[in-house]
């Protein structure tokens, strides 16, 4: 393991304590590693163009748009070899959110997402993408485990 040191401004600073006592964090250090891991994890994973992925799309969207809601449902349909489930919440009379589990070759996941994203009446959505390796069980299954640092 190898220590490093870096500065903040006071305020900066202020708010890293902030955010890390807020998830329980017990030292900087910890809370640092686990940022920095994730930021590392997230950009190799939204530069890879190879590999596999799962993922989580979350987005709202107002179900009052013209048709929306069945252009979403036939996009899933049409990749349903990428969805592994999707969960729909009602959050008032015009949005809803939904919530959709991917897994499959981290390009088409990117794509989908974007394809989603870029229709009229979706707003608020992320993807938390998390790069795995697929490994083959002798039993015939694959089991996909998350790529490490």
């Amino acid at each position: 393991m190898q220590r490093i040191t870096i500065s903040l401004e006071d305020g900066l600073a202020e708010a890293l304590d902030e955010f890390l006592s807020a998830r329980a964090y017990k030292n900087r250090s910890e809370g640092v590693r686990d940022l920095v891991r994730e930021a590392i994890d997230r950009q190799r994973n939204e530069a890879s163009e190879h590999g596999d992925s799962v993922a989580n799309l979350s987005y709202i969207y107002n179900h009052r748009v013209r048709s929306l809601a069945s252009r979403l449902s036939d996009m899933q349909h049409m990749h349903h070899d990428l969805i592994a489930s999707s969960t729909l919440v009602h959050l008032d009379h015009d949005y809803s959110l939904e919530s959709v589990m991917l897994k499959g070759p981290t390009a088409r996941v990117c794509a989908f997402a974007d394809e989603v994203r870029a229709e009229r009446g979706v707003r608020s959505s992320v993807l938390n993408l998390v790069g795995v390796h697929s490994d083959h069980h002798p039993s015939g299954h694959s089991h996909l485990s998350p790529e490490n640092v």
